[in-house]
């Protein structure tokens, strides 16, 4: 059966499609594929630089038949990042529109989760203290 498929992409449904692009995209993720839906839905790919996992951004307009009210934070769990820089991380998504959920050091790593416009968690997991630039002298 895992030879037959492959794991391509997660869909989160949306209530404003321009609105969670321009997130995405401020966060770095690029479009790689849109379409209209045969009921009147919109969908937009997108992949984020080095990985090719997918997120199918889905809306749906009040009155199509798959349009239904939001639970923010019960469909969806989060997207997890590594960075090296966790912190930046934090900043980059705070400057795109995110809100921070949480944020906490375990052990090593620092963990930080944030909200996008429709309220789904992202995570972006690195060590506790960015490790510093070694200086190099040419004495």
């Amino acid at each position: 059966m895992s030879g037959e498929a492959k794991f391509l992409y997660s869909g989160l449904r949306v209530r404003q499609l321009a609105k969670s692009l321009d997130f995405y995209r401020k966060l770095g993720f690029r479009v790689v594929a849109r379409g209209t839906m045969q009921h009147g839905g919109e969908w937009v790919h997108l992949r984020y630089p080095g990985s090719h996992h997918r997120v199918e951004l889905n809306f749906y307009p009040k009155a199509n038949r798959f349009w239904e009210p939001f639970r923010v934070g019960t469909e969806f769990d989060h997207f997890g990042f590594y960075s090296p820089d966790p912190a930046a991380w934090k900043a980059k998504a705070l400057r795109a529109g995110g809100k921070l959920a949480a944020e906490f050091v375990e052990g090593k790593h620092r963990l930080v989760y944030l909200r996008d416009p429709d309220g789904n968690w992202l995570e972006a997991f690195g060590p506790a203290e960015p490790r510093k630039r070694r200086r190099t002298s040419f004495a």
